[in-house]
């Protein structure tokens, strides 16, 4: 059966038959019958995916620092040279440790203000306070939504760092990418 555009599957035609064999009163049925199609004959719920503000190649250069060449598809990774997965794969490995030392010292901080607000007077929350070095060789596996740690800091911070360029923000597509002039006369 089909109304307003919509398939009436069988669970409604379930419900409706299941309460007719049940002798409801007619007018909760008819009720039911109403809402069904009034359902039905409302548009097509769309779904709104939250998107950033920031372009197509911006959030590229980002997963590409941030994930290496597992944020690649194959095709483009076998049109690469090698030198240039391995200044990928640098990138990677030097946003992976800002990103470490970014989460520690969000989790130091986490923990620094819980034990003062628990335990003020003690002096084992004093030595705890007193130490806010980040280690090297530990890491880091908390995400990002439990540290409430967003893009827009990320980005922040790797441009700080150097891992994405000082433009970044301006950037909107490759300028790699622009199209070149022939005989442009600086020959």
């Amino acid at each position: 059966m089909k109304i307003g555009g919509r398939q009436l599957f069988s669970p409604f035609l379930f419900i409706i038959y299941d309460l007719k064999c049940k002798k409801m009163n007619s007018t909760k049925i008819g009720k039911l019958q109403e809402q069904i199609q009034k359902y039905l004959l409302t548009p097509q719920t769309v779904m709104s995916y939250e998107q950033d503000k920031y372009s197509a190649y911006q959030n590229y250069l980002y997963k590409r620092a941030l994930y290496g060449v597992n944020s690649l598809d194959e095709e483009e990774v076998s049109r690469m040279c090698k030198k240039k997965i391995y200044r990928i794969n640098n990138v990677h490995k030097r946003a992976q440790r800002v990103v470490n030392t970014i989460k520690q010292r969000k989790l130091i901080e986490i923990t620094n203000s819980f034990f003062e607000k628990l335990f003020p007077n003690s002096a084992f929350t004093k030595a705890m306070l007193a130490q806010t070095e980040t280690d090297d060789k530990f890491r880091n596996t908390l995400n990002f939504k439990d540290l409430n740690i967003d893009k827009d800091q990320i980005i922040a911070i790797f441009i700080d760092e150097g891992i994405l360029p000082k433009n970044f923000l301006s950037l909107e597509r490759d300028p790699n990418q622009l199209p070149r002039l022939k005989g442009n006369g600086l020959s």
